[in-house]
């Protein structure tokens, strides 16, 4: 197997680049590949690498309520603009990666008497704003057609329902989608390595190897999310819950509780056959590399499914957490706390990236793009070609040799959970077992070389 992280690390480390991306989750894999595109236009074209200090798409943009979505809830805070702006960016997702996103209706139950008339009239306002972008507009049904879609909802004061559209995705394969394609076009990325400032300039570490080696960039772009230190974020984690399967029907639910918070139940997993739970919003506290869900939102999320579904009896198998980077805002609630974003060139040079919807991240790189080229190359205008570019997303193998050697060989996962969390969902998919692990550690351990003490400890995560 042709090592292409190695290769990549030997010219990260030999090359001057003229633009250092620091983050590989959705913002950083959006400009890495919009200026990859751009640099096609540019004689001697630009070198762009990027860096992620554990596996790409691992923190929060991979780990989300897997939804391309205009933000239904942010209308009543009157966030008009940026629900536009999220309506516009589902379609273009839609348009360019249509393998990874498409079209998901949402039911949302009604059981009190102007409930369908309440949700309809915002959802009259989200269809009005999404305008030539939509994909289909809202209707109410009566109690009965509800019931005949999810017999086992709460039918106690139950009085109908309203149907939407908006769009699910695979959100960490999309990140991967757009990383891969900056490589095709002349980006280098690598993960596992991390960066420091160091005297003198700027030092790269291989977090496999430890092997240390000193960096040259013209421009650095803080992607870095929830660990930035560039600004005070208000960091609020979001968690989920997976169960077996709950909703009778292949629409999702849409449940606002008492505080006016947004919960999802999403038809899930490869086999279609679990449904996603979230999710919460809750202040976190503990700093970005611990994040789980708290017994608090567990048992928050369960009573939501108890509320609709009393009759469901199944515990979840697993969960996860992450972390929205929101930008402050003074007196507004985690929930309030507005999703929009800022973009900014500080005092040292560095152009940082905050805030902002994972829905909205190629409008976002968009942007940022715009606002760096000018120090790049002076005077030239370049059109950002991203949303109108589909992404060259392959076939997945059928098979699970395949799934191994394509996000081995393809995809630069260098650790188990990189398969299991990123490339595919499978470990949020199924309780995780010895027997179930230790081949799929074995398969990944003939592509890389691994010891069996090495295979053994993957396996034991």
């Amino acid at each position: 197997m042709i090592d292409s992280r190695s290769h990549n690390l030997n010219r990260l480390a030999n090359e001057l680049w003229d633009v250092l991306i620091i983050g590989g989750g959705v913002n950083g894999a959006g400009v890495a590949r919009d200026l990859a595109m751009r640099a096609a236009h540019i004689p001697g074209g630009l070198r762009i690498a990027l860096v992620e200090k554990s596996y790409f798409s691992s923190g929060t943009s991979g780990r989300n309520s897997q939804l391309i979505h205009g933000g239904l809830r942010y209308l009543k805070y009157g966030d008009f603009g940026l629900v536009r702006e999220a309506l516009h960016e589902r379609r273009t997702l839609l348009e360019i990666a249509p393998s990874l996103v498409h079209p998901l209706e949402f039911l949302i139950p009604c059981y009190k008497r102007f409930d369908r008339l309440f949700y309809g009239t915002g959802l009259t306002l989200y269809d009005a704003l999404a305008g030539s972008h939509g994909i289909q507009h809202h209707r109410s049904i009566y109690a009965a057609a509800a019931l005949r879609l999810e017999p086992a909802l709460n039918a106690k004061d139950f009085r109908g329902a309203v149907l939407f559209h908006d769009a699910a995705v695979h959100s960490a394969r999309l990140v991967l989608e757009n990383l891969l394609d900056a490589e095709a076009r002349g980006a280098c990325i690598a993960n596992y390595t991390e960066l420091h400032r160091v005297p003198g300039g700027l030092e790269c570490r291989d977090l496999l190897t430890g092997t240390a080696f000193h960096v040259r960039a013209r421009q650095i772009i803080d992607a870095t999310g929830a660990w930035s230190e560039a600004a005070p974020l208000r960091l609020v984690r979001g968690s989920h819950l997976i169960f077996p399967r709950i909703q009778a029907g292949p629409e999702a639910l849409a449940h606002f509780d008492e505080k006016g918070r947004i919960v999802f139940l999403i038809p899930w997993g490869e086999n279609n056959d679990l449904t996603l739970v979230g999710t919460t919003d809750a202040d976190h506290h503990s700093g970005p590399d611990k994040v789980a869900i708290s017994e608090e939102e567990t048992t928050y999320l369960r009573s939501i499914v108890k509320r609709l579904y009393p009759d469901f009896r199944e515990d979840p198998i697993t969960s996860y957490a992450s972390l929205r980077p929101l930008v402050v805002q003074t007196g507004r609630s985690a929930t309030a706390t507005s999703r929009e974003h800022r973009i900014w060139k500080a005092a040292d040079g560095v152009l940082h990236i905050a805030g902002g919807k994972y829905t909205t991240y190629r409008s976002m790189s968009e942007e940022a793009v715009d606002m760096l080229l000018p120090d790049l190359v002076p005077g030239r205008d370049i059109p950002c070609e991203t949303a109108t570019t589909p992404l060259n997303i392959p076939p997945i193998p059928p098979d699970v040799e395949g799934r191994v050697q394509m996000a081995v060989e393809r995809e630069h996962a260098r650790r188990l959970p990189d398969l299991l969390y990123t490339s595919t969902y499978w470990g949020h998919e199924r309780r995780l077992s010895p027997d179930w692990l230790l081949p799929l550690a074995r398969q990944m351990g003939e592509l890389l070389g691994w010891s069996e003490q090495r295979i053994r400890e993957e396996a034991a995560l």
